[in-house]
């Protein structure tokens, strides 16, 4: 693989420890700001909004601009909103600072995405996006917990300084390695298949939509991992950095055999982070075209419309319904909707693919 591909596993690292050690310091954050637990989750549903917002308006702003460029400007926007984080006086500050921060998360992975399959050979287009995203699964191994115990130690704000140096270096990693590129061409921008027709298309659609509803799941129950774990199994405060790091080691795990199994045979799934590349690349095949770059950061943004409604239903269920011992169980329920997704979209293209002319087959 191109050491570009790692520069931009260096930045995945870094947005991937800003989304997810939150997670780690939810009890520490609520405490020292003296907000609910609840209330910290939202957080988490912040910054997924964000994400949410920023694909299309960042997109729609920066479509033109050279590839590099852009990926150089979000890590900007990284490490500013980063170190908004750590300053921030109160709870809407932060919150305000997560939002901002959430802002470079789509456009990112989507740009990196379409750079990673541009710097592979065909066959292995799924395996360079998956090793873009294990940057995001590191961060659940090693950055999270270290992050989580780091805030425990000596305050959550220092792990959102840490962070931020994370961040710098990332910037200075993708300026060294990441090749330069030319600006999309306008015609090609413009074009009837170019960006925002893509998004009418049903099998990028049914992609996106299966995405939101696998990872409604995994965030409802990953949100409140740690009250649950202290909570309810009866772990210590100081258990939760070890549990974090075994589940990042099944983080890891899914995503690289997710990335070859797609290579090879891009349908058949597996769990969780399994389904990152596969589903990344379903929507980029789908997509073709100009619109590539636009359909990967709808992707993203619906990785992380699942991760706020995730976190809503679990603080739900908190709040509302059984409580903290039933977020699991409720969590686990949801992924049956995407598996349906699934069928349909297959069901679709094959019928899709019966009623096209020979011609058109081949």
């Amino acid at each position: 693989m191109p050491l570009a591909l790692y520069a931009l596993t260096a930045g995945a690292f870094g947005i991937g420890v800003t989304e997810f050690v939150i997670m780690g310091l939810l009890l520490d954050v609520s405490a020292d700001l003296g907000v609910s637990i609840s209330a910290a989750g939202l957080l988490i549903s912040g910054y997924a909004l964000g994400v949410v917002i920023g694909a299309p308006l960042l997109g729609a702003l920066t479509g033109r601009l050279p590839r590099k460029t852009l990926l150089l400007a979000l890590m900007v926007v990284f490490t500013v909103g980063n170190l908004a984080c750590a300053l921030a006086p109160d709870y809407w500050t932060l919150m305000a600072a997560r939002v901002l921060t959430a802002f470079a998360h789509a456009s990112f992975f989507g740009v990196g995405s379409v750079v990673a399959t541009s710097l592979v050979a065909p066959n292995r287009k799924a395996s360079a996006i998956a090793l873009m995203f294990t940057g995001l699964t590191v961060a659940n191994i090693l950055g999270v917990p270290f992050g989580t115990w780091l805030g425990q130690a000596y305050g959550w704000r220092s792990t959102f300084l840490a962070v931020t140096l994370v961040g710098v270096i990332a910037f200075a990693v993708i300026a060294l390695l990441v090749p330069r590129d030319e600006p999309v061409a306008a015609d090609e921008e413009e074009s009837s298949e170019g960006t925002l027709a893509v998004l009418g298309r049903r099998a990028v659609l049914l992609g996106l939509l299966t995405t939101v509803l696998s990872w409604v799941g995994v965030f409802a129950a990953f949100t409140y991992l740690a009250p649950i774990l202290t909570r309810v199994t009866g772990f210590s405060e100081g258990a939760v950095s070890p549990i974090l790091l075994v589940f990042g080691g099944g983080l890891v795990a899914g995503n690289l055999l997710g990335g070859r199994l797609a290579d090879r045979h891009l349908v058949p799934g597996a769990a969780a982070f399994a389904t990152v590349a596969p589903l990344q690349m379903w929507v980029l095949e789908k997509a073709k075209g100009a619109g590539q770059g636009l359909a990967s950061s709808f992707n993203i943004a619906a990785f992380n419309l699942g991760n706020a409604i995730g976190a809503w239903l679990g603080g739900f269920v908190i709040d509302h319904g059984p409580g903290l011992g039933a977020v699991p169980l409720v969590a686990g329920l949801v992924p049956i909707a995407a598996l349906g997704v699934v069928l349909m979209a297959l069901r679709l293209e094959r019928g899709s693919a019966i009623g096209k002319p020979v011609t058109a087959q081949c």
